[in-house]
């Protein structure tokens, strides 16, 4: 049985998506040759072909990867197969990437293959210099890097490094294929990289499994099963959020999935409603009983059978980016007029804002949506088992971290999202709430000390969520950044490289950069407000009279900071805010120097917030020295008081 399955499993794997893909391209037409330029029938049923193979290389590898972080010790011969099967998969996704990207340029160059200079700087040219070809390029060279890394290292700080790797490259990726209109282009990229990541991990950790089964024992087995099981519901949430919103924006209304593309869509749906129904009985009923021989068989008949049911999701979705879409991607070189603000940000300029719009505008950015869901749910969720097995935590830290939580969503799905590219003062705003008020409630409901308490520590010498998030802490990396002078530097030091370097244009510009800056201005706060009043532990923790120190230094750095864009005369990216074409809100000129009031007033608050409760906290902390000394002087009679007042009296008498 194990032989027949670990054949079985890729076996059916493989043939379901080809199946799939092949007759998804017959109906929906995505194989149809164009009426003007044909690049021939090899290339147009060879791309998506590829390109399926691709998803499937990609998954095994990423699974493989995820399992040896998660689910598996070093020790243990599985992590090392694990590791063997993502180095075999890297090697096939580089090999597949390299098929894609010739197929792509054949598509695009429509000429016969020629083994001349021409054709061949004709080619390199596509993979510099062309999007479509300098993704591939990012894909096959990822692949290699990650095949080479796992065959020539085992440490597991490495292999995450290893799996960051193929997770940038699919979001590199996720930019090609059908993105939605140019309004659109944001919200459908992030869909289709969360879409593709996540049901990567999910199909790679399943057909992982069935390549490992002889490596474990059915105890060890179960255990691994569980955690991947895990894994396999975080996965089915996300990708059927982001499945639907890309569904919402390439197909738009119900009467629209009566097209061929809405039939495959629907096609796809019933995939993965089966396969979260397999899931659900494996968790329930199968894995429970994998234990007993008689359940020993079904589980694996059932696992094949859900490989086979992701093949077909595989094979579908590779078949879809084929397929014409009924609303049609229309970019903004494709519009008759288009206005300045479409130029530049491939959107239509919003209308004024109201002081009722910065609580109903709202516009979805996917990936922080669901950061902010399972963080409230994880935190709920690890306060609820503390409260279940008898053990107190405060009713204040679940409040502050849900409104913290609440407000990250705001900044990155509300109106700042909406404005931030037209408006400086937006910007600005959602500057100052990502780096000086989210960081003070999260900081505050300690999650760190949450996720010690409340999550199962492993003995088994494999990584889990507590045991990455205590490496996180205790590293040297974070015992360099969380240095009272290293987190104060980088806090504030921040403004002035960012506003006053490239990358406050590559932020404005770019969706990619744009997440960056969030990501960035979120940890140098929180790594700020954790060193000042932080209850989660730090590898050193400055006394309160320097905590104040670095706190005043900040606020007149800040200060000084808004001071400058308030008196500046020139306008920061001038040909973006200022050529944005606005009749309404203040001038540009204006608008920034709003921004520095912002900077200034609005960053202040919490800067005195924390002064306040630095001031508070170092008063508590003499009054429980005091009341800790005066216990001891109970306790021994104030003998060091005494046996000070002899050596005083020893000193007298001899001189």
């Amino acid at each position: 049985m194990p032989r027949l399955v670990k054949v079985a499993g890729p076996a059916v794997l493989i043939a379901a998506a080809l199946v799939a893909v092949v007759l998804s391209l017959a109906f929906g037409g995505g194989a149809t040759a164009p009426a003007i330029v044909d690049p021939g029938p090899i290339v147009r049923w060879g791309l998506p072909i590829t390109k399926t193979l691709v998803n499937l290389a990609v998954g095994l590898t990423l699974g493989a990867l995820l399992l040896a972080l998660l689910a598996l010790s070093p020790k243990e011969r599985a992590y090392a197969r694990a590791l063997d099967v993502a180095a075999a998969a890297g090697a096939a996704w580089t090999i597949a990437s390299a098929a894609c990207a010739f197929f792509t340029f054949q598509s695009v160059y429509v000429q016969p293959v020629a083994f001349d200079d021409s054709y061949g700087q004709a080619f390199g040219q596509f993979l510099t210099q062309i999007a479509a070809g300098q993704a591939w390029l990012v894909m096959m060279l990822a692949g290699a890097v990650i095949t080479v890394l796992c065959f020539a290292v085992r440490h597991q700080l490495l292999i995450l490094v290893t799996f960051a790797i193929g997770v940038a490259a699919l979001a590199r990726l996720s930019n090609e294929g059908h993105s939605g209109d140019s309004s659109t282009h944001d919200i459908a990229a992030t869909a289709i990289w969360l879409h593709m990541g996540l049901a990567a991990i999910w199909l790679g950790g399943l057909l992982t499994l069935v390549l490992l089964k002889g490596t474990l024992d059915r105890g060890r087995l179960v255990i691994v099963l569980q955690r991947y099981s895990t894994i396999a519901l975080i996965a089915f949430i996300v990708v059927a959020a982001s499945g639907y919103v890309s569904a919402a924006i390439r197909v738009g209304t119900l009467p629209n999935l009566l097209t061929p593309y809405g039939v495959l869509v629907l096609v796809k749906v019933a995939a993965l409603l089966a396969l979260g129904l397999f899931g659900a009985v494996q968790r329930r009923v199968l894995i429970r009983g994998l234990g007993r021989s008689e359940g020993n068989g079904r589980f694996w008949i059932l696992v094949v059978a859900e490989i086979a049911f992701m093949g077909i999701a595989s094979g579908v979705a590779a078949a879809l980016a084929r397929t014409q879409t009924p609303l049609a991607d229309t970019g903004t070189s494709q519009l008759s007029d288009p206005t300045p603000a479409e130029l530049l940000t491939d959107k239509p300029l919003p209308p004024e804002l109201t002081p009722l719009g910065w609580i109903t505008t709202w516009n979805l950015d996917l990936m922080w949506a669901l950061i902010v869901a399972f963080g409230i749910f994880f935190y709920l969720a690890g306060v609820w088992r503390l409260r279940r097995r008898g053990d107190s935590w405060p009713w204040y830290r679940p409040v502050l971290w849900v409104v913290g939580m609440l407000l990250l969503l705001w900044a990155t799905n509300g109106m700042p999202n909406v404005y931030e590219q037209f408006l400086f003062s937006a910007h600005m705003t959602v500057h100052m709430v990502l780096s000086m008020m989210i960081p003070v409630f999260l900081v505050l409901s300690a999650p760190v000390t949450l996720a010690m308490r409340a999550i199962h520590k492993r003995s088994d010498g494999s990584r889990g969520p507590r045991e990455w998030i205590l490496w996180a802490v205790h590293s040297k990396y974070a015992t360099f950044l969380s240095h009272p002078i290293i987190a104060s530097v980088l806090f504030a030091g921040s403004l002035w490289v960012f506003y006053y370097s490239p990358l406050f244009r590559w932020a404005t510009t770019d969706h990619l950069g744009h997440m960056w800056m969030t990501v960035h201005f979120l940890i140098v706060g929180y790594l700020f407000v954790q060193m000042l009043v932080g209850v989660d532990p730090l590898p050193y923790r400055p006394p309160y009279p320097l905590r104040l120190l670095l706190l005043l230094a900040t606020m007149a750095m800040h200060a000084f900071f808004g001071l400058s864009i308030i008196e500046s005369s020139g306008l920061f990216l001038a040909d973006w805010y200022g050529a944005m074409g606005r009749t309404w809100g203040d001038p540009p000129l204006v608008d920034q120097q709003a921004a520095g009031g912002i900077a200034w007033s609005v960053g202040e608050l919490p800067t005195v917030s924390l002064a306040i409760l630095v001031a508070l906290m170092w008063s508590r902390s003499d009054a429980r020295e005091a009341k800790r000394r005066d216990r001891k002087a109970d306790r021994d009679g104030e003998a060091d008081l005494e046996e000070y007042n002899r050596m005083l009296a020893e000193r007298g008498a001899r001189d």
